[in-house]
């Protein structure tokens, strides 16, 4: 394995044949992401069967991320609403037939001849109108559209156009500042969460988040569903809200992973502030020791084009010079022409990029709290640093030593050995991770013995050669048991 940042990328049906897995596999995919947007049951579990089936042959660890779709709000409408900036609109909840007639003479800003009930629509969740605040921008349809809402009454808002346009049936809402008190797990997220736990996926995604609470809630629900505390799948929080900004410490706190999902960030908050936080972010994730991934668009033109635009290759590099954890591709591999070729090119683009001098951006590397644990490893990182040791090899029982000598980006490649299958595939999304699994119980001596074998047949160490050696313990109070320098 040459690079180090991990590649996630969804899978739809264009990927989903075993032929064109193996090779999304071979040229970098890291990750599968099964959008439960889409999909049927039925399909997704035929797809992780075989991403499973493939990971044993190809003796590549490759983890399986289940996107939870999340409380989406979306329009409904009888017929088409034509608006044009300076008009008004009706807007009501599903409370209302999309055909409610409301008396306009409610209303004290405007007369009567000013809007009909023909201009109005209905969002599709119940009693939102409640959270939604005089002042408040309401974007349809990725932001393309937008209204601002001049009067609230009985349910139903009157909104000014600013920016017009169609508003068609079930088009996706926005609506940044309100403080929405819908529920992160939908009935429909409860019945994929089931699913998808049945399934032994080692990921999960909640979309929407809010705030830590929001992650606490989805994690009970999957103790219960599941009947045990420990081993359950990591909860990766995406951050594509206004209010997820807001509270962004507290949900790092409790999540194991991120996703900056610049997609609805980008709709909620300016366009042009998206970049810096998806940097703000990254560097947080990257001080509390959490993996972060970079999400969106990242080669969006090879959804129809063989080759990336210069952008977007800026775009790939500009993530991995942040040390991001992963890269994603959306719809580049879920339904375009190339998937197969867009996880090659993004490939590429990261070996380039960590090849470069500009990928050396340790200054952002610093790590919250203090701890002897933490201390220890920081001294391996600075001896493997300051030696020539060819690699640096881990054992590691619950992935927790692994991630923190992960956070601070060693040159050398990271080999890991570790007993528990979980671990062995949830580490495929952590940075310049090698991860083996052993099967023959507890992580001891012998496990690292087998892991330099295998990587001397494999050729990424010969005889000779130094590593590092570390050997860690239990996910909690785990400690070292041994740090060194070893001559193979």
């Amino acid at each position: 394995m040459t690079k180090k940042t991990k590649i996630v990328a969804t899978l739809g049906l264009v990927s989903d044949s075993k032929e064109v897995l193996k090779q999304m596999v071979e040229n970098g995919m890291n990750v599968a992401r099964l959008n439960f947007s889409h999909g049927s049951h039925e399909w997704h579990g035929n797809v992780i069967k075989i991403i499973r089936e493939l990971s044993q042959e190809l003796d590549t660890a490759v983890g399986i991320l289940a996107d939870l779709q999340g409380p989406r709000i979306r329009t409904v409408v009888v017929e088409n609403v034509e608006m044009k900036p300076g008009e008004f609109v009706l807007v009501s909840d599903i409370f209302y037939a999309p055909n409610f007639q409301f008396p306009i003479s409610n209303f004290q800003s405007i007369s009567n001849d000013q809007i009909s009930n023909d201009r109005k629509f209905s969002l599709d969740v119940e009693k939102i109108i409640d959270d939604v605040e005089v002042g408040n921008e309401i974007l349809i349809e990725d932001g393309l559209m937008k209204i601002v809402v001049k009067e609230k009454n009985e349910g139903v808002l009157l909104c000014e156009v600013i920016d017009g346009g169609t508003v068609k049936n079930h088009k996706g809402v926005n609506i940044p500042d309100a403080k929405l008190q819908i529920s992160p797990i939908t009935e429909k997220d409860e019945k994929d969460l089931v699913f998808v736990l049945s399934q032994d996926v080692d990921f999960v995604a909640m979309s929407f988040v809010s705030t830590g609470a929001n992650i606490e809630t989805l994690r009970d629900k999957m103790k219960n569903i599941l009947g045990r505390e420990d081993n359950l799948p990591q909860i990766i929080a995406k951050i594509e809200r206004k209010e997820a900004i807001k509270n962004l410490d507290d949900i790092i706190e409790h999540t194991d992973a991120i996703m900056v999902a610049r997609g609805d960030l980008g709709i909620e908050i300016e366009g042009t502030k998206v970049a810096i936080l998806q940097k703000e972010i990254v560097k947080k994730s990257l001080q509390a020791m959490k993996p972060v991934i970079v999400a969106t668009q990242m080669l969006d033109s090879m959804i129809v084009n063989p080759r990336p635009t210069r952008a977007e290759v800026s775009d790939v590099t500009n993530a991995v010079v942040d040390h991001a954890d992963a890269v994603m591709l959306s719809g580049e591999s879920a339904s375009g022409k190339y998937p197969v070729e867009s996880v090659r090119t993004m490939k590429d683009i990261i070996e380039n990029t960590e090849a470069s001098p500009f990928d050396d951006v340790t200054h952002l590397l610093t790590l919250n709290g203090e701890g002897d644990f933490k201390k220890v490893i920081k001294s391996a990182y600075e001896l493997a640093k300051s030696s020539n040791a060819k690699a640096v090899v881990l054992g590691s029982a619950s992935g927790f030593t692994a991630r923190l000598f992960s956070h601070f980006r060693p040159e050398q490649p990271m080999l890991v050995v570790t007993h528990n299958k979980k671990t062995y595939h949830q580490l495929s999304l952590v940075w310049g991770i090698n991860a083996k699994f052993y099967e023959r119980g507890e992580v001891f001596r012998e496990d690292i013995d087998w892991l330099i074998e295998d990587a001397k047949k494999n050729g990424v160490l010969a005889t000779g050669d130094k590593v590092v050696l570390i050997l860690g313990r239990t996910p909690d109070g785990e400690h070292i048991q041994l740090v060194g320098i070893k001559e193979i």
